[in-house]
């Protein structure tokens, strides 16, 4: 291994960059108040007033004292609904409960009744697929008002939709993937089964109900009149029909038998046993803005990056002279090994063959494999077509999808077209992924792709069709197009990753990141399977 980085130079520059990107960090964390702010205060209060605690509590309350809970997309559904459903009014994420790592999944009833919107079902399936692919638990702090049903076409028919939720939890626990609850309000519909298909529950008494038709549909399906508790109450289910296992008088009682429930369980997760003491990089991650800046136009050395989030700013790279736009290496982070490959600008044949060969050496070694993102992409023009890029590009893609040990992606820059492809992007399910506030994703960059729609439209019309004016204002509106759509919050809105993060946090969230991967029992049983 080998010291990585250098001591960053504080002139003007270095300043003015930091400060640029500081105005982003902020953004970020004036939004992430927003997603915690649920439904707001209005509706916060009335919460507490019904002697609720509010979601984020709820799982504080549950994990173990001192250790940390990694919040997946809080950002869900920003800037849409008029910015009425935060965090897409559902908390998930991984946190320790009794020792025993899982994934979490809460509705926040302040928010719409914590109805399952578009963006819900994806956090709620999202978080169940890492589960699933890490073989960890799932707690659910049910207080669903099921699907929103003013978007069936969004929520209700395809597999990904709300019974797709179902279907994973059904083949989880089949798995011996433990499905563990706590009811907390009204679940109704289709939020019925979230508890009824776990392996054990408990419900609050006096607050909890559960029901397939709430009073409203029963009185229009077979006119009886009856309130949602003698329907379907706590004390109903627990002590006459058996859907429950648990009653308690209070939800401090409720996480308090969760826990209980959990330890009971005796499950048994892998010990990394290649894990070292962590060392802190020799370098400040405060300075990574500063590095990075907020000019895309502008590259940095991705060495920088790695010698401020890797233990003791340690780096052995691989083919450090051949390749150069593409760094590779291996260094731990938080005690874990892993692998790491870094875009240092556009793609060349030389730097797909050379992640390609890395790539092979990571799975034979179990080895896990972070991807640093920032790329334009694959090199393009002749001399590129006939140095074989396509069919070089495509080995790169072929052995990133096919490697069996675990993926995360963090798109520290650029990331467009087939790049984003090749260095593992969300189409190709990294276990996990993240952006930094900087970043930039899509399927071509606003220069390149207002351009060639641009072409397009000039080649369709006729001669004085559109005035000089008429055009400039068109590819004009296609730039904004581009750059609206290749947003970080546009992304993360979406669900199209795991959350926006500060640069500065990289670090502790890879952590824990690779600290669940390492949960999965075959990443130390590898078999090598193939050589470039």
């Amino acid at each position: 291994m080998a010291l990585i980085g250098t001591p960053v130079q504080n002139g003007p520059e270095q300043a003015a960059r930091a400060r640029d990107y500081e105005v982003l960090i902020e953004e970020l964390h004036a939004r992430l108040e927003w997603s915690r702010a649920g439904g707001g205060a209005k509706m916060v209060d009335r919460h507490r007033a019904r002697e609720k605690i509010p979601v984020r509590e709820r799982i504080d309350l549950l994990i173990d004292p001192g250790t940390g809970f990694l919040e997946f997309t809080p950002l869900g559904a920003w800037g849409l609904y008029d910015g009425n459903l935060a965090a897409a009014g559902i908390v998930t994420g991984v946190g320790t409960v009794r020792g025993t790592t899982c994934v979490i999944i809460a509705n926040d009833a302040t928010v719409k009744g914590g109805s399952f919107h578009r963006e819900t079902v994806k956090k709620h399936i999202r978080a169940q697929d890492i589960a699933a692919e890490n073989r960890l638990p799932c707690v659910y702090l049910v207080d669903c008002g099921g699907a929103n049903l003013n978007q069936m076409e969004e929520v209700f028919y395809d597999e990904n939709h709300f019974g797709g939720t179902f279907h994973r939890q059904c083949r989880m626990s089949a798995q011996g993937i433990p499905q563990l609850a706590a009811v907390f309000g009204e679940c109704t519909a289709g939020g019925a089964y979230i508890p009824a298909l776990c392996d054990e529950f408990v419900m609050v008494e006096g607050q909890a109900s559960i029901h397939l038709g709430g009073p409203h549909i029963v009185r229009a399906a077979i006119s009886e009149i009856v309130d949602r508790h003698d329907l379907g109450g706590a004390a109903i289910h627990t002590r006459r029909s058996g859907v429950s296992d648990h009653i308690v008088p209070d939800e401090f009682a409720a996480l308090g038998r969760l826990r209980d429930m959990i330890a009971s369980l005796a499950y048994s997760q892998p010990i990394a046993t290649g894990r070292t003491d962590p060392a802190d990089p020799l370098f400040d991650a405060a300075e990574i803005p500063g590095i990075v800046g907020t000019d895309l136009s502008r590259p940095f050395d991705q060495r920088e990056i790695i010698a401020r989030i890797v233990d003791a700013s340690d780096f052995h790279e691989f083919k450090p002279e051949w390749g150069e736009t593409v760094v590779c290496g291996t260094a731990r982070i938080e005690g874990f090994a892993v692998g790491i490959i870094a875009n240092n600008g556009v793609l060349f044949a030389e730097a797909c063959l050379k992640a390609t060969h890395f790539i092979e050496l990571c799975d034979q070694r179990g080895t896990p494999i972070l991807f640093l993102q920032n790329t334009t992409g694959f090199m393009v023009g002749r001399d590129a077509e006939l140095g074989g890029i396509s069919k070089h590009s495509a080995k790169l893609v072929y052995a990133m999808s096919n490697t069996r040990v675990p993926r995360l992606t963090v798109v520290t820059g650029s990331s467009y077209g087939a790049g984003n492809y090749g260095m593992s992007g969300r189409g190709f399910r990294p276990h996990f992924m993240f952006m930094w506030p900087n970043a930039r994703l899509g399927g071509m960059n606003p220069d390149v792709g207002s351009s060639v729609l641009m072409d397009l439209r000039r080649a369709s019309i006729s001669q004085g069709e559109a005035s000089d004016a008429e055009l400039a204002e068109h590819e004009a509106k296609l730039r904004r197009m581009f750059e609206e759509k290749s947003d970080p919050y546009f992304c993360t809105a979406r669900v199209f990753d795991e959350g926006i993060i500060d640069p500065r946090d990289t670090r502790r969230v890879l952590g824990m990141c690779l600290s669940v991967v390492n949960l999965r029992p075959e990443i130390r049983d590898q078999r090598p399977v193939y050589r470039m």
